[in-house]
C-alpha cells in the first residue's frame, strides 16, 4: 500500500480511507475544512469504529493525509495540475 496523494485526470478530487488500517482517532474528521469525514457505525477487524468519505464535496486538499497517524490509512486522489505551456 502507498501513502500518497495521487493525481488523477479526470476524476473529482475524492479520499479513501483504508478501514484496516484506520484506529479511529478522528482526526481526519477534525481537520477536514470540508467536514466530508465521518465515522461509521461498523468495527474493522481490529475493533475500531474507522472513517469513511461521504462520498462528495472532498477538494483535495490532503489536510485529512497530512493529520492522519496511521501510514496508508488515508488515500487523496486529486486533479492533475495543468502545465502552462511546455
Amino acid at each position: 500500500m502507498v501513502d500518497e496523494i495521487i493525481e488523477v485526470e479526470g476524476a473529482v478530487p475524492r479520499l479513501e480511507v483504508v478501514s484496516s488500517l484506520c484506529k479511529g482517532c478522528g482526526l481526519c474528521i477534525e481537520h477536514c475544512p470540508q467536514q466530508v469525514i465521518q465515522f461509521t457505525d461498523k468495527f474493522n477487524d481490529m475493533g475500531y469504529k474507522y472513517a469513511a468519505y461521504l462520498g462528495e464535496g472532498c477538494t483535495g486538499c490532503g489536510v485529512c493525509f497530512y493529520c492522519c497517524p496511521e501510514p496508508g490509512a488515508i488515500i487523496v486522489y486529486k486533479k492533475v495540475k495543468e502545465s502552462k505551456g511546455e
